[in-house]
């Protein structure tokens, strides 16, 4: 079986057996996909008791856990953990059955085919990004607070990393060309260009990565595409599936 579900953002009630009796019939050979903003890998420079209290509890579910990452991550940690190969691609192992789907890779689970590409641009930022170590940072962050704009700070609780490198960008192209283009299933946090116009009819700002999942959504041949990022339930159209807080079975 393969589930999947939204944005978590270090809250992973919804796992609970009480919520999500279907694991009573799951084993680690049954998944749940996070379409990203996992929120499990937060605290600025190591694991915090409660982070490994939380992981811990999710790895002791019956089922693996997958998820693609978001924009809240904190990417200078999650990136360190070990690259491993896994079902045809890549991914980082935060816990034995709780692994992070690299960016650009395509899986093949359950004899389907799963296309992985997480990031999307904060929206929660208009006050600006604050760098740590500027000389008038306590000043900077005392006018904001007061304020009602939205502000990160630099490696605290934003990371240039929630948007993709070329590099990835340019593997997730090749490793689509090597299954010709055609995968079962599209997972990623953001969603392409002309799915954020008929989810936002205009309210959301495009960046180079909808533009670049929107070259994929031209090239690829796929079933269904599930994304998270804009904390809603939604069916955009027959194939590309907004999902949050819902947990619905795909396999």
């Amino acid at each position: 079986m393969i589930f999947i579900t939204g944005d978590c953002h270090g809250n992973f009630e919804r796992f609970n057996p009480s919520i999500f009796p279907e694991q009573k019939e799951m084993t680690k050979e049954d998944y749940v996909i996070i379409c990203g903003d996992f929120g499990g890998v937060w605290h600025k420079d190591e694991e915090s008791p409660e982070e490994t209290m939380v992981l811990d509890w999710l790895d002791s579910r019956p089922f693996t856990t997958l998820f693609v990452c978001g924009n809240h991550e904190n990417f200078d940690r999650l990136y360190q953990y070990p690259v491993e190969d896994w079902h045809g691609g890549k991914v980082h192992k935060i816990r034995e059955s709780v692994l992070h789907l690299m960016r650009g890779q395509v899986f093949e689970i359950e004899e389907k085919k799963i296309f992985s590409f997480g990031g999307a641009s904060s929206h929660d930022i208009q006050g600006g990004v604050l760098e740590p170590d500027d000389t008038e940072f306590e000043k900077k962050y005392a006018t904001l607070s007061r304020g009602y704009l939205p502000f990160c700070i630099n490696h605290w609780s934003w990371w240039k990393q929630e948007l993709p490198s070329e590099e990835e960008m340019e593997e997730g192209r090749q490793n689509l060309e090597k299954h010709d283009n055609k995968v079962d299933f599209i997972v990623t946090h953001s969603c392409a260009t002309s799915t954020q116009a008929l989810l936002g009819h205009g309210l959301y700002s495009k960046d180079y990565l909808n533009e670049y999942l929107e070259e994929i959504r031209q090239k690829c041949k796929f079933k269904k595409w599930f994304f998270g990022h804009y904390h809603d339930n939604r069916n955009v159209n027959a194939a590309e599936i907004l999902i949050w807080e819902q947990i619905i079975r795909i396999v």
